[in-house]
């Protein structure tokens, strides 16, 4: 196969490549003249952890255009800072005021993904900025979210208009951020106090003001896609009666929002038994990594229930949020609050899943399909009805390529239970 054929092909529609390669070609899949996939769980950990130091320093979360943000204390400041906020914010969550606030925001009935990504984000606001912060620094947040975030958002906005809030967003940030330092606040009060105050001196502003910008991306485009995923793949599924905790975690290992993490080798060796150099570029895919056939039974399907082994818990090939030292530091804490999101979601309401498409929206981050959610009430009537709809196991796969019928409709319910726990973890 010609190198230009293999990317031509890898570019038109990367997945149904992937599916069509993996497991058959072994743990690598070549996507490009110089780019490798890697689906071995093993070999994608020792990639990641780089303990040897085959591959170059990178952090996907601390990347600007400058290169890799630093130095590393900085980073890791930035991580315990980080982690503490989010943390404080969850164990201060009202399930009673969260509930509220989902019936405050979310409509009947509502689009998604982009419903989930503008909830999370307003639920999240106070984290990324505090409540005293200009009007303006908010609104600034606004636009982005709508014009940047939101999947296929970019593709809709003319170069003019992308180029214009480029510009307005490194402008604004960077003053911003230049005035949180001249405050000299004693902790942290928001995401944009705990960059501005990991700061070297000399460090460039606009540099700082692309790491927030991951903060963004990550709460409201990253979060609320996982949201998306984990409604989305429970409502065009049989229903079924387990904690949210395994329906979120079931959705991260099916379609992992961040896919391709990319890493440089600094010397040639063999990975997953190929031979790379130092001009090609390793990507470790979660995608394939949590579809591996020797670590998981029927890789393919959506089966929550697979989350009550202890065992699954312990899996290698679950890699979702990275691993080793620039795996996310809040993890745990983000799949607690999608549950608790979820939970909130599905409390007392029978919730129906109207599919649009059957693909996923492909780009940095993997969005799940655009999809209707309509939110009721749950009443006597309601749940009789539920109780009566014949079961979609019919229904074909999410993760299965092909044709499908988008517009049947699937009611869903399910349990909450506190399975997953925030846990420490060492940066």
């Amino acid at each position: 196969m010609l190198e230009d054929d293999i990317s031509d092909r890898f570019t038109q529609d990367p997945l149904r490549f992937l599916e069509a390669h993996f497991p058959h070609d072994g743990g690598v899949v070549r996507i490009g003249a110089a780019e490798y996939a890697l689906g071995d769980p093993i070999a994608a950990r020792d990639v990641l952890r780089n303990a040897d130091g085959r591959y170059r320093e990178h952090s996907d979360f601390f990347h600007s255009r400058h290169g890799d943000f630093g130095p590393r204390a900085a980073q890791l400041k930035i991580r315990r800072d980080a982690r503490t906020l989010v943390r404080d914010l969850l164990q201060r969550q009202d399930p009673q005021a969260l509930r509220a606030l989902v019936d405050q925001r979310l409509a009947e009935v509502s689009e998604w993904p982009d419903a989930g990504n503008r909830l999370v984000y307003g639920y999240l606001s106070p984290l990324l900025l505090a409540p005293d912060s200009p009007p303006k620094l908010r609104a600034l947040l606004d636009r982005i979210v709508e014009r940047a975030v939101l999947a296929n958002a970019r593709a809709r906005q003319p170069r003019w208009r992308r180029m214009l809030l480029q510009f307005q967003t490194t402008f604004q940030l960077s003053s911003a951020i230049e005035a949180r330092q001249r405050a000299h606040r004693p902790q942290p009060q928001d995401l944009l106090d705990v960059v501005a105050g990991a700061a070297e001196p000399g460090q460039r502003l606009d540099e700082l003001s692309e790491i927030y910008l991951s903060f963004l991306f990550a709460v409201a485009g990253s979060v609320g896609f996982v949201l998306a995923w984990s409604l989305y793949l429970a409502g065009t599924h049989p229903r079924r009666d387990v904690p949210a905790d395994w329906v979120v975690r079931e959705a991260l290992r099916l379609w992992p929002v961040a896919w391709q993490l990319g890493r440089r080798p600094t010397a040639a060796h063999a990975v997953a038994g190929t031979d790379v150099t130092t001009t090609d570029e390793v990507v470790v895919c979660p995608y394939l990594v949590h579809r591996h056939p020797d670590y998981w039974a029927d890789p393919g399907a959506f089966r929550p229930e697979r989350w009550a082994a202890p065992e699954a818990w312990q899996n290698p090939a679950f890699i979702p949020f990275g691993h080793g030292p620039h795996r996310c530091v809040a993890a745990d804490l983000s799949q607690a609050l999608v549950a608790a999101l979820y939970t909130a979601i599905e409390a007392d309401h029978a919730l129906v899943v109207t599919p649009h498409d059957t693909r996923p929206t492909i780009a940095a981050a993997m969005a799940p399909p655009p999809f209707r959610l309509s939110r009721r009430p749950r009443t006597p009537a309601t749940a009789v009805r539920e109780e009566g709809c014949p079961a979609a196991g019919a229904r074909p796969s999410a993760a299965t390529p092909g044709r499908r019928d988008a517009r049947r409709a699937v009611p869903m319910t399910m349990r909450s239970d506190p399975r997953l726990q925030p846990q420490g973890e060492t940066t």
